[in-house]
């Protein structure tokens, strides 16, 4: 016990050694003189590990936190991997948001790629991961980084790495670039100069707004009056300037999240989804009456919708919009292949199949879906939204934003509501009603606990409903390469569905529902609903049974 508590303070005092960041090596140096070798074995119990979502974690001293010593040990690792690829000199654009630490986590991966003999280009101040992801392939680099941890708590940042093609990194990049970041053995040998990269001016916003002008249809309405919250993230600017552009209504704000903070001071996760994080958007609603509340996440990549309801406001789904957007266009003509992850509503499926347009399943992520040939659109049920893939080849929460005020605009001139049009869609196509059921952990051994327990005593029955197929993902299929992740089917005309899996982003296991209800008219629609969650109400039970949860 003596030996090992010297080692790990051995391997502290090491690390303490090269931390070039006065601010966690003063953390790192009171752990060490309190003997804290408790927090101390936390923090040096492995090292963040880098795969196909990059790095997310706590800020914090220690390899297991995010801090200037991992991103710059990181930053090697993509250098060295770029290089080994055949690009050296090539440029890599970097972006960052708001977050604590994210403009220092920006400028050492620029100087880590100008020591190492590439070009680096850092855009010119907080701003949205789809700015980013359009930077790349405008300005013809090979890689880029975007430094955010999107919707996770305050406490936590992260490393987003995209390649040329614009898209995220997946295998076998991932475990290569991981292989490299390895082989880094200390500080002193990544060169880190002061200066030699590119600040870019406010022109690569301006091309990515005036990329926005291809959502949308030139002659169409533009009447819609919306409530925005950018959730204490980096969307405010860009989509108050992308509405203005297109001739829509200015957004009324919700002034307590209009601007950046890495506090988030009014809400507990500055997620749309989460409980509680819209309130201050409905009361604003309330107040100035508008036809649609937006949200983005931090990072505005995502994008969420809220619709009257009742005297009040509901929160769409992220299957309601991702169909309402398909139907739009749809609508406006468009060709090519829809695609979805497995995740995510299968009324994509229906919508395309009608249209006579290609339809692919992905799991999930955009580092897959957006590799979809022929991609026109993909979207996944936790917000995120593709409109444009050549443009922006990952979820992009501003261009989602334009194209739902569109189709808002257009149904109010028919004196109509996104309401409306989802009701034709469960008319035309069935009733899909989707939930889900999550589960935010402390300890990550309850997420593999839950699943092995699912592994070893499968479900044979959910809601009354027989399991009648049952795969496990992890496996791979004719279709899907392997993930973490289990998929039933249950008998009967609902065509009920679930799937279980690891969040592969925040601390939780995530279980998707879905039910079909026929629907032969619109009067049919309110018990059709209330079926639909009666079942998948009872499947949650069930499910959390099985899982021991």
């Amino acid at each position: 016990m003596e030996q090992a508590q010297d080692d790990l303070l051995t391997r502290a005092r090491t690390w303490l050694a090269e931390d070039p960041d006065e601010e966690t090596a003063a953390e790192l140096r009171a752990l060490i003189d309190a003997g804290d070798t408790a927090e101390l074995a936390d923090r040096f119990s492995g090292t963040l590990q880098f795969g196909t979502a990059g790095l997310r974690g706590e800020l914090g001293a220690g390899p297991m936190r995010m801090n200037r010593s991992v991103v710059i040990r990181a930053a090697a690792g993509l250098a060295a991997y770029l290089k080994a690829q055949g690009h050296e000199g090539g440029l890599v654009v970097v972006g960052y948001d708001a977050r604590y630490k994210s403009a220092d986590f920006a400028r050492d991966t620029a100087a880590v790629m100008t020591g190492a003999g590439l070009r680096a280009a850092v855009l010119p101040r907080p701003l949205p991961t789809p700015v980013l992801a359009y930077a790349i392939r405008h300005l013809g680099a090979v890689a880029g980084v975007e430094v955010t941890a999107s919707h996770n708590p305050p406490r936590d940042n992260g490393y987003k790495v995209y390649l040329g093609d614009g898209s995220q990194i997946v295998s076998p990049a991932d475990a290569q670039i991981a292989a490299e970041i390895d082989a880094i053995s200390t500080l002193a040998s990544v060169p880190r100069p002061s200066d030699g990269w590119l600040q870019l001016d406010e022109e690569v916003l301006e091309a990515y707004l005036a990329r926005t002008d291809a959502v949308l249809t030139p002659t169409s309405p533009r009447g819609v009056r919306t409530v925005y919250t950018a959730m204490h993230g980096v969307g405010k600017d860009v989509v108050m300037a992308a509405f203005a552009r297109h001739g829509f209504p200015e957004p009324v704000l919700v002034a307590e999240q209009a601007e950046p903070d890495p506090a988030f001071p009014t809400v507990a996760f500055p997620n749309p989804e989460e409980p509680g994080a819209m309130d201050l958007a409905f009361a604003k609603a309330a107040e100035v009456r508008p036809d649609i509340v937006i949200a983005n996440d931090p990072d505005a990549d995502r994008c969420a919708v809220a619709v009257p309801d009742n005297g009040g406001w509901r929160m769409l789904r992220g299957d309601e919009v991702g169909a309402l957007l398909a139907a739009h266009l749809v609508h406006k003509g468009a060709q090519g292949v829809f695609a979805e992850s497995i995740v995510s509503s299968s009324l994509l499926g229906r919508i395309a199949e009608a249209a006579n347009l290609g339809y692919e399943e992905t799991l999930t992520g955009f580092k897959w879906i957006s590799r979809v040939e022929g991609l026109r659109y993909g979207y996944e049920e936790a917000l995120g939204y593709c409109v444009d893939p050549e443009g922006v080849r990952d979820k992009d929460g501003i261009t989602a934003a334009l194209l739902v005020a569109e189709l808002a605009s257009v149904l109010k001139e028919q004196g109509r509501t996104l309401t409306d049009l989802l009701d034709d869609l469960a008319m035309a196509h069935g009733l899909h009603h989707t939930d889900q059921l999550s589960v935010r952990v402390e300890d990550l051994s309850v997420i593999a606990n839950a699943m092995a327990r699912l592994r070893a005593e499968p479900p044979t029955a959910l809601a009354g409903l027989r399991v009648v197929s049952a795969e496990d993902l992890s496996q791979g299929t004719d279709k899907l390469p392997p993930t973490d992740g289990l998929r039933y089917y249950l008998e009967g005309d609902y065509k009920a569905r679930v799937i279980c899996r690891p969040s592969g982003t925040e601390p939780k296991l995530k279980c998707y529902l879905e039910v079909v209800v026929p629907v032969a008219e619109a009067s049919d629609l309110t018990s059709a609903r209330a079926r639909g969650q009666e079942i998948l109400d009872t499947v949650k039970k069930d499910l959390a049974a099985a899982m021991g949860l």
